[in-house]
Parts: structure tokens; C-alpha cells; sequence
């Protein structure tokens, strides 16, 4: 086995080399560099250059706007990343939610989504930890009730990383109690500046807000904001799972 980069590929890591060097702030370099606390400022600022140049999404096809890299690609883009102290991509809208969307949302989700997502314009959140469901994350509790063209969702989640930045957070909700509990969980896409939506930063030992409480108070919710079909979370999870993972 050949485990040498082709021509091709030492040919695209020096272009990549060469633009991060040229585009990634060194404020923001230093930061990293010296293991210095990064601003939510510094985060997008570094997310919409990349948004710019079209590489945010640099694990997505061509189809849905993004470079179409082979997986070599996206390793000697990530590697190089790391080599300039660029900061790590924040993963809930670019590597998490926006395969979903890909996958199962409609063509009208797809087409007033992905681009905040694409260009770093959106800061997004993970809504699935709950009090009591971490690890059996089947037994969520956070309830969303069909209201004629709505939802009310009502519930509590935690341990939402960066939460106090977010501007939307995709939830796991139930929907039903029918069957498994597998079986009753919806995916839904929730703007965070709804009336009802309460954020909480849990202050850990070094003293930073990382991760957070979020709670719901009968906030409601367009039904045309629901992935996909109702009852079908589960699936749909572990679609992001996948994504979540192996980043």
C-alpha cells in the first residue's frame, strides 16, 4: 500500500498552506496558539472568512454549495488548519445539522437554511442532552404539541455547548408516547430568540460558561420547521450522529 500524498494532493495542500496563512487573523493565530480564550467574535470572524472563500463546509458535496472534497482533501485541509493555529470549526451548523438538512429536509428547508450555514452568518446549537437523558438519550422528555399550524415545545435542555451564542438550536423533542420511546421523537429547528426560550450558562471550574442550560416555556414553533416527517427524530439523529462523531 501507498500511503504517499499524490502530486495532486501536495500540489492542494500548498494551496490551502498558502491561503490560510494569507486570510486566518493573527490575533486570532495567537490566541490559539498561546492557548488564549477565544471571543465569540473571534469564532465567526474566522467562520465567515472560511464562509467566504466557500470552505465552511468543506465536508459538503457540490450540489448543496459546498468544494466536493475526497476525504484526503478534507485531511490535508483540517491538518494545515491546525499547523496556521486556526481555530477548530464549530461543528453544530456546518458538520452536524446541515447533512440533516441535506438528507431529509424539504427543498424550501434546504434553500432557507443552508446558506446562513454556509456562509458562517448563523450561529447554531445541539439541543440533545436533557436532565437525565445523556447517555439514554431515548428517554428525552422535552414535549412538542401539534397547535393547529405550530408546536408548543416545553422542556429543558443541558450541557449545550457555546448555547449562549446560539441563534438557533436543532432539538430532539417527543412527540408522541406511543410504542418505543424511540419511536416518538421529532426533529425540529427552533429560532432561539422565541418568546419562551431561556438560556442558562453552567460556569465550570476554570470559570468559563462553555456549556449551558437551555429551557423551552410553551414556545411555539412553525410546523415548517419540523425535519422530515413526524415520529421520525430517532433516524434522523443518528444520521447527525454519524457526522458528530467522526468529526
Amino acid at each position: 500500500m501507498d500511503l504517499a500524498f499524490t502530486p495532486e494532493e501536495q500540489s492542494f495542500r500548498e494551496e490551502v498552506r498558502a491561503w490560510v496563512r494569507a486570510n486566518l487573523p493573527q490575533d486570532i493565530a495567537h490566541k490559539v496558539r498561546h492557548s488564549l480564550r477565544l471571543t465569540r467574535d473571534d469564532l465567526q470572524n474566522w467562520a465567515k472568512i472560511l464562509g467566504k472563500k466557500g470552505w465552511l463546509g468543506y465536508g459538503w458535496p457540490k450540489q448543496f454549495g459546498g468544494p466536493g472534497w475526497t476525504a484526503v482533501q478534507k485531511h490535508l485541509f483540517e491538518e494545515e488548519c491546525a499547523l496556521a493555529c486556526a481555530p477548530r470549526i464549530i461543528p453544530f451548523g456546518p458538520v452536524m445539522v446541515a447533512p440533516v438538512i441535506m438528507a431529509y429536509g424539504s427543498p424550501e428547508q434546504q434553500q432557507r437554511f443552508l446558506p446562513g450555514i454556509a456562509s458562517g452568518e448563523v450561529w447554531w446549537s445541539q439541543g440533545y442532552s436533557e436532565p437525565g437523558s445523556g447517555s439514554d438519550l431515548a428517554s428525552l422528555k422535552t414535549r412538542a404539541e401539534r397547535v393547529g399550524d405550530k408546536y408548543i415545545v416545553n422542556g429543558q435542555k443541558t450541557w449545550t455547548t457555546l448555547g449562549q451564542y446560539g441563534e438557533w438550536i436543532f432539538c430532539l423533542v417527543r412527540t408522541s408516547n406511543e410504542g418505543k420511546p424511540q419511536t416518538g421523537i421529532s426533529f425540529m429547528l427552533v429560532d432561539m430568540k422565541s418568546p419562551g426560550v431561556t438560556v442558562r450558562p453552567i460556569k465550570l471550574l476554570d470559570g468559563e460558561c462553555e456549556v449551558n442550560e437551555v429551557f423551552f416555556d410553551n414556545v411555539e414553533v412553525p410546523a415548517e420547521n419540523l425535519i422530515g416527517e413526524e415520529n421520525k427524530g430517532w433516524t434522523y439523529a443518528k444520521h447527525l450522529l454519524s457526522h458528530e462523531r467522526t468529526n
